[in-house]
């Protein structure tokens, strides 16, 4: 059997690297599968060179669409015209599509259009915010999905209350894990800490992305100067995007414990996080890393589609008031904060389990 494998943006190939690895584990113990690696082109990122393949044992693309930026239709409709093609030339038994970016599923709605199965990895989580056009792709994609790979136990409750046959559904556990947990030994710490002063367990991180929060300059500030004055003098690492930081141009502002870097690579990054005191953050997938690694996470948002990260781990849904941060550090820094747990199945073997289950599944 052919899979072909759908990625758009560096968080998809971190969670490709691991079903390459159990795939090419299986081919060689004879089985019969092979796969093609197909990078949308949704994201253009610097980072993603030959260097980061390289790090992570990322195999190459073996094509790029080049789908590019623009309007959430245009780039929809840009992957979709070039999938298909590509699909015409390149016939598969299986779409195998991740996560819940543009290019999830776009690249869905194209394979199910030509007859072709799809299984989606990270299946059934929901935010139940139809504000975030994540929730638009997770919806789209899980109403079109013949195979449902999933994270939790929240997500079989999501797919069954949509009438989703369990037989369809495997609980495989968190295919990001397995990237975090073989790539332990490959950590390094940036060289920005050294200049920085910066010492183990005695900074926390800080990422801020979403429109909600960094969009508007005021609520930016409002939200670092909340931040900075409840610290207690603890350096706050912000790993700052390019368009934040345009954001902050001509802001009247003065930070005395907050430290603007430029952005991370994967290794630098989870480093960054495992060696530090909490993080604050607006993402979804870094709440799994922090519960993974025993670090305390507050996340500045009033819903997320990870809660297991909050009834099993160590974050916490502070909301998007800033002045909730305020409570949340004091318990930190108090000693207060839960320790948490490992959800299950969260072991690393994710990818392994989810070939085994297509080789059963196209095995019968």
């Amino acid at each position: 059997m052919h899979i072909t494998l759908i990625a758009g943006a560096r968080p998809n190939f971190i969670k490709i690297s691991p079903i390459i690895n159990a795939i090419k584990k299986r081919q060689s113990e004879g089985a019969d599968i092979q796969y093609s690696l197909v990078h949308t082109g949704q994201h253009y990122d610097k980072l993603m060179s030959g260097l980061f393949f390289e790090e992570l044992n990322i195999p190459e693309p073996d094509v790029n669409l080049a789908a590019g930026s623009g309007t959430q239709a245009e780039q929809t409709a840009s992957i979709m015209v070039a999938f298909e093609k590509y699909l015409m030339e390149h016939p598969t038994d299986l779409v195998l599509v991740v996560g819940d970016v543009t290019s999830t599923m776009a690249c869905s709605i194209v394979a199910k259009k030509m007859g072709i199965q799809l299984a989606h990895v990270e299946a059934g989580i929901r935010s139940f915010d139809m504000s975030m056009p994540e929730e638009i792709n997770r919806i789209v994609t899980d109403s079109l999905a013949d195979y449902f790979f999933i994270t939790s136990d929240f997500a079989k409750e999501n797919l069954k209350k949509n009438g989703v046959p369990d037989e369809k559904v495997f609980f495989v556990g968190n295919v990001m894990i397995d990237s975090l947990l073989a790539n332990q030994p490959r950590l390094r710490r940036p060289e920005i800490f050294d200049s920085l002063n910066l010492q183990d367990g005695k900074y926390i991180i800080l990422t801020l992305h979403r429109p909600n929060n960094v969009d508007d300059t005021n609520n930016l500030v409002d939200v670092l100067s909340t931040i900075d004055s409840n610290v207690n003098g603890v350096p706050v690492v912000f790993p700052i995007h390019p368009r934040t930081e345009q954001r902050l141009k001509g802001a009247d502002y003065n930070f005395a414990n907050i430290r603007f870097v430029k952005p991370l690579g994967y290794l630098e990054f989870i480093y960054s996080i495992k060696h530090s005191m909490a993080v604050i953050t607006d993402s979804g997938g870094i709440t799994e890393e922090t519960t993974i690694m025993h670090i305390p996470c507050m996340t500045l948002r009033d819903n997320t589609e990870r809660m297991e990260t909050c009834t099993v781990g160590t974050n916490e849904l502070i909301g998007t008031n800033p002045r909730n941060l305020i409570p949340a550090l004091k318990n930190l820094f108090d000693g207060k904060w839960k320790q948490g747990g490992i959800p299950k199945m969260w072991d690393g073997k994710t990818a392994e389990r989810i070939v085994d289950v297509i080789l059963k599944e196209f095995g019968r």
